[in-house]
């Protein structure tokens, strides 16, 4: 695909978005890419790089190399998420510990809203879809209810963590963060990116490579052969998610970080209780968002 300079920059906007939403333990960088319309270029693009494409690269035919990867796609789009994360790391972790409510609010339209429209694009619902569709919301909410565990700190974990987070991070609905927390890992992890921690963010990073090299071509193959039953199974988790995001909590269990800091460990959700109406406000921004987003990448797509 051919692309300007114009398209490139909107692009790494796309993955600061993506990057924005990974460091937030209930929602995912694949729920982003969805909305903004970049999600099968995105797993094509990793699926691309496999032993074929990585033959090229040893072997010196490094313009090849670059075309079969789509190299500039994951060059723009990577930089954004690796922007958004060093630089929003502070930012998400300070809202989501002082603003929590407001916080949760936005981000409670903006994934209702998604599993709206990715929902949309189901062609056809038969007991298949219903079936993938039900499955998908019962993983989510079982997920957004297990309780994290304690879990060792070595470099054999991290690297562990890294590859499984990241298969989450690119399924709408399932937070990779969120994973993160159930791994016992996720303060550990925005710990290192903030301090960084060179290395355990390498650690984590070459779990995340060998994880989403593998995990994508599974994703691909299902896009192309059963793209329906996919995207209602897609569409289940982001509604699952929901109970996640859900934005007034209490705190049943906290912990106390390296910093000697208590934070929330497990939470339930309660009825709304403060903020109301600030937080029907950013609801119906988080939801507008997406729809604007949503009509905008529609009507590139007929030009």
């Amino acid at each position: 695909m051919k692309r300007s300079f114009k398209d490139y920059a909107l692009l790494a906007l796309k993955g600061m978005g993506m990057g924005a939403a990974d460091v937030v333990p209930g929602v995912s960088g694949g729920t982003i890419a969805f909305i903004v319309g970049i999600y099968d270029e995105l797993i094509d693009s990793i699926k691309s790089i496999n032993a074929q494409s990585l033959k090229m690269f040893f072997t010196g035919k490094w313009g090849t190399f670059w075309k079969m990867i789509n190299g500039n796609f994951l060059l723009f789009l990577l930089a954004g998420i690796g922007i958004s994360v060093f630089s929003l790391a502070k930012v998400i972790t300070w809202l989501l510990t002082d603003h929590p409510v407001l916080v949760w609010s936005f981000f409670f339209g903006l994934v209702l809203a998604s599993t709206w429209f990715v929902g949309k694009d189901i062609k056809e619902w038969n007991w298949k879809t219903i079936l993938g569709f039900i499955v998908g919301v019962a993983v989510a909410f079982y997920i957004t209810v297990a309780t994290p565990a304690e879990t060792p700190s070595n470099l054999l974990f991290i690297f562990l963590c890294g590859a499984i987070a990241i298969c989450a991070m690119i399924l709408p609905g399932i937070s990779g963060s969120f994973i993160l927390v159930l791994l016992g890992k996720y303060f550990f992890i925005m710990e290192a990116v903030k301090t960084f921690d060179i290395k355990v963010i390498l650690v984590f990073g070459a779990g995340a490579c060998i994880g989403i090299t593998s995990f994508s071509r599974v994703l691909s193959y299902a896009l192309k052969h059963f793209r329906n039953i996919t995207l209602a199974v897609l569409t289940g988790f982001m509604l699952g998610s929901l109970n996640k995001v859900w934005p007034w909590k209490e705190t049943i269990e906290t912990f106390i970080d390296s910093h000697g800091v208590e934070k929330p460990l497990i939470e339930s959700n309660i009825l709304p209780n403060q903020y109301i109406w600030e937080a029907v406000v950013l609801m119906l921004a988080g939801f507008f968002l997406v729809y604007f987003l949503e009509k905008l990448s529609t009507r590139k797509g007929n030009e």
